[in-house]
């Protein structure tokens, strides 16, 4: 995910797209875990979008308090 396209998101969009991320990672380690994920990159991928995420919404926090 481009790191622009998060820092124009709202708030509510930030967090909402923080929790389809985290419910995306579960559904490809149960994938991963009964052997049916075909790529397992996937998982890597999805970690590093959900930290980019958590990275904004952080620095948006201390912008506010600053």
């Amino acid at each position: 995910m481009d790191l622009n396209k998060i820092r124009k998101m709202t708030d509510q969009e930030r967090t909402a797209e923080l929790e389809r991320m985290k419910q995306e990672l579960f559904n490809l380690r149960f994938q991963y875990v009964t052997g049916q994920l075909e790529n397992p990159v996937q998982m890597r991928t999805i970690k590093r979008d959900i930290a980019r995420v958590k990275t904004i919404i952080r620095e948006k926090e201390l912008e506010q308090n600053a």
